[in-house]
C-alpha cells in the first residue's frame, strides 16, 4: 500500500525547486531557489481555445501548457557560487539560445520520509533586468520550461537532491 500524506497541510517549503548550475553538464549541480524569495509559483499558462459554432455547440481545443516561473527577488550574491556566476554571465553578456538552457528539478516533500515525488525538465533561464534600488543588486529572472519532462523520485541529504527517473 502506498504511503499517504501524514505531514498535514503542506507548508510552502514542501515544494522544492532546483536549477542545475552546470547548464548542460553531465552531472547536475543543484541550486535550491528560495533565499530572499517570498512568493513564487509555477504559472502553467494553459493554452485552451473555446469556440462556439452556429448550432450553439462548444468545441474546446486544449493545446497544453506553457509553464514559466518569475523569480523577482534574486539578489546578486557571489556566495551562491556557480548559479550567481552563470546568471551574471547571461545578463551581462546578453547570452541567448543554448547558453541559457539547463535543467530544473521539482521535489514535493509530502511524506514523512523519502524518496519523494520529483520531476526533472529542460528549461531556459532568462534574466529580466539587473540593478534595482538601494540595498542590493537584484537580477530578477524567468524560468521557461522547455519540455522533456520526466517523473521520478528524489532523495534528499541536507536538501541536496539525488534524482532517479521512473522506469
Amino acid at each position: 500500500m502506498p504511503e499517504t500524506n501524514t505531514v498535514g497541510k503542506l507548508k510552502r517549503s514542501a515544494h522544492l525547486f532546483y536549477i542545475d548550475t552546470t547548464f548542460g553538464g553531465t552531472t547536475p549541480n543543484w541550486y535550491l531557489v528560495g533565499k530572499d524569495v517570498e512568493d513564487m509559483s509555477i504559472e502553467l499558462n494553459p493554452d485552451v481555445e473555446t469556440k462556439k459554432n452556429i448550432l450553439d455547440e462548444t468545441t474546446v481545443n486544449d493545446n497544453g501548457y506553457e509553464p514559466s516561473i518569475s523569480v523577482d527577488t534574486y539578489y546578486a550574491n557571489p556566495s551562491d557560487g556557480a548559479f550567481y556566476t552563470k546568471i551574471k554571465n547571461i545578463a551581462m553578456n546578453r547570452l541567448t539560445g543554448d547558453e541559457c538552457k539547463t535543467k530544473v528539478l521539482e521535489v514535493v516533500v509530502d511524506k514523512t520520509t523519502g524518496p519523494y515525488d520529483a520531476w526533472i525538465e529542460d528549461a531556459v533561464i532568462k534574466p529580466q533586468s539587473y540593478g534595482g534600488p538601494q540595498g542590493g543588486i537584484s537580477i530578477p529572472y524567468n524560468v521557461h520550461f522547455d519540455g522533456n519532462r520526466k517523473q521520478g523520485t528524489a532523495t534528499l541529504a541536507n536538501k541536496v537532491p539525488t534524482f532517479k527517473e521512473n522506469t
